[in-house]
């Protein structure tokens, strides 16, 4: 599959890139994607959520009356989670929610969300460049050039820019990655993925 490279003017440059059928054309896997994307969103739980037992909570151990003749259910302390500010039966405790997945899994789940992208033309290959000064007004206009502004848009670069990086912080509908932070999440999220040339030929290198 080939693609027309534009200039940040939203101008063709000429070139075409070239994307690997490997990565950007095979058959979608749904249930990869939903294995990948719910590791992703339970790596991101802190699972620090705690409620005090009955053996916790701050009261008296004394048994509140006798055992027979009071008339009424046998207690045997104010702890219980019968009583307001009782102890809770199954309230959550602290717990890690981070699984395993194995790497050709995760690897099938981010080809599979590209492939994807690229059936629907929701891929903009652009030149590479680079900003002077972060300037949120200059990266609207380069996003709105490249007709991928209004939506949430996803930014591919083949390495670090701190000015591009942050001339996007400002922009919620706009997430700005290196090809090293790609996950199957970022992809799907986006309406549309604006790749710097050289982020393919990078895929395509790991993917060997």
């Amino acid at each position: 599959m080939k693609l027309a490279i534009y200039k940040i003017d939203g101008t063709e440059s000429g070139k075409e890139a070239l994307l690997e059928d490997s990565i950007f054309g095979i058959e979608p896997n749904d249930h990869a994607i939903y294995l990948d994307v719910k590791q992703y969103l339970a790596n991101q739980r802190q699972g620090t959520s705690k409620s005090k037992d009955r053996s916790e909570v701050a009261f008296s151990t004394k048994k509140m009356g006798r055992q027979k003749g009071g008339g009424g259910a046998r207690h045997g302390s104010i702890k219980s989670n019968i009583y307001v500010g009782g102890g809770s039966v199954f309230g959550p405790k602290p717990r890690d929610y981070r699984f395993k997945l194995n790497k050709k899994l995760k690897q099938l789940a981010r080809y599979s969300a590209l492939s994807y992208k690229a059936k629907e033309n929701a891929i903009t290959m652009v030149e590479p460049f680079t900003m002077e000064e972060p300037k949120t007004k200059e990266m609207i206009k380069i996003l709105d050039n490249l007709k991928a502004g209004g939506r949430k848009t996803l930014v591919v670069l083949p390495e670090n820019s701190n000015n591009i990086y942050l001339s996007s912080r400002n922009l919620p509908e706009v997430n700005v990655i290196t090809v090293d932070e790609i996950n199957t999440y970022a992809l799907m999220h986006a309406n549309h993925i604006v790749m710097v040339d050289g982020v393919q030929d990078i895929l395509v290198e790991r993917h060997k």
